[in-house]
């Protein structure tokens, strides 16, 4: 098998999805193929899969390296699978622009890659890139699966599953993680924890959580309002939100915050505070990763050895249901065309159960949500619907429409200052983004 790593300098996914893959006997024996514009990092990762392909794989796999444009084809010619992860514009200067450049017009932010200013900006950088990626990889492995791990996942997955024939399936781990996070929250123990979960990316809802007979819901709720009312912690909007609308949602308060109109306000700048509201999270938290690399990166050099467990990532569960026929069962980003979730738009990316097996990738129907979860829902996406055919139709107007119908950005600033601050957004990023009209 081939396996195709598109944005390989980012070291921490590939040690991650590959070494997994490495922990996976049908992919063991794999040509890995490691894509990317910056050599540097690109030397880093190659570095790190050299080291976990002894210590993992007894040197099974090959590994190649391809830089630049040039060698992309190449890298993409004859894979099974293409795992993507580039981050266009990089942290510094493009999403620290996404940022300081909102923050000057009063519009506050913490994470900004999957809505908002900041997310409609990082789609637009991103889904002309991937749209190059799907062009090549019709010609040269047109029956590859395209495992995107990029934000802003629903923008994107409704931009490319709309313009390319190529199979794809948007991944993130928010799902995974979110019950056994809520569980060690509130300090709640389970045997054996079953839950549903649907919605769209970072905005998933969780649904039901029994442990046998017993609905854990209401114990969930009573300590999540108790938790609330001692004092400042990190999930104290999801906790807040589930009070109001019934249901957790799977993405972290710092996310949620910015998804909707409640937090984030010039006219409640207080609500900040007590709801302990990490502003500018993401550039600070792309900082720490950074320095933690690095010194992670330079023990690595020196012992010659790296160690690996395996993460509650996807990938390698896919690409093994894919190459083995055996089925597994993922959470997945796809299109919403055969209404997998009913009351949600057929345009959508959804996130929902999937069935993984030898003939790729196969939405699961869930029942409708509930209604003010669909409503929450609906709010994001119109504006990641518009974002994507804004991307794909070189739209000026209607990215304005997208940014006038964001939450967040629509309570804080009038049509005209949105206007401008999308006009200022657009002259910074001139480099990346194609002509709109």
């Amino acid at each position: 098998m081939k396996i195709t790593f598109l944005g390989a300098g980012s070291t921490i996914f590939v040690k991650n999805l590959i070494g997994d893959a490495f922990l996976t006997e049908s992919l063991k024996d794999s040509h890995v193929a490691l894509y990317d514009i910056n050599v540097d990092r690109l030397t880093e990762s190659k570095t790190v899969l050299e080291a976990l392909n002894e210590t993992l794989n007894d040197n099974r796999a090959q590994i190649s390296v391809h830089l630049g444009q040039y060698e992309r084809r190449e890298a993409l010619r004859g894979a099974d699978f293409v795992i993507n992860a580039i981050q266009v514009g990089g942290y510094d200067p493009a999403t620290i622009t996404d940022f300081e450049i909102p923050k000057r017009y009063g519009l506050l932010q913490t994470i900004g890659d999957t809505l908002g200013i900041a997310g409609i900006f990082r789609a637009m950088r991103t889904i002309p890139v991937m749209l190059d990626f799907l062009a090549e990889m019709e010609d040269v492995c047109p029956n590859a699966l395209l495992l995107n791990y990029t934000n802003p996942m629903a923008i994107i997955m409704a931009a490319i599953q709309k313009a390319s024939s190529i199979s794809s399936v948007g991944l993130c781990h928010s799902v995974q993680v979110c019950v056994p996070h809520l569980l060690k929250s509130l300090d709640m123990e389970a045997n054996n924890p079953k839950w549903k979960i649907a919605g769209i990316n970072h905005m998933a809802w969780l649904l039901e959580i029994r442990d046998g007979n017993t609905d854990l819901y209401p114990e969930i709720k009573k300590r999540a309002a108790e938790k609330n009312a001692s004092g400042l912690h990190n999930d104290m909007v999801r906790f807040e939100m589930m009070k109001y609308f019934g249901y957790y949602v799977t993405e972290s308060s710092e996310h949620l915050s910015e998804y909707t109109p409640y937090w984030i306000r010039k006219d409640s700048p207080d609500l900040i505070d007590r709801f302990s509201i990490p502003l500018d999270e993401y550039p600070r938290r792309c900082r720490a990763q950074i320095a933690d690399w690095h010194e992670d990166y330079k023990e690595i050099i020196a012992e010659g050895k790296i160690e690996h467990k395996r993460t509650v990532e996807y990938g390698a569960d896919i690409m093994d249901s894919v190459v083995t026929g055996k089925p597994s069962c993922i959470h997945g980003n796809i299109v919403n065309e055969y209404s997998f979730i009913p009351n949600l738009p057929k345009e959508a990316a959804v996130e929902v159960p999937c069935l993984v097996d030898g003939t790729g990738i196969h939405g699961i129907t869930v029942p409708p949500l509930p209604p003010q979860c669909a409503a929450l829902n609906r709010t994001n996406i119109n504006v990641q619907i518009l974002a994507a055919e804004a991307t794909l139709s070189r739209s000026r107007e209607l990215v304005y429409q997208a940014a006038m119908l964001d939450p967040h950005t629509a309570g804080e600033l009038p049509p005209e200052r949105i206007i401008a601050l999308c006009d200022e957004l657009f002259e910074a990023h001139r480099e990346w983004l194609p002509e709109y009209v």
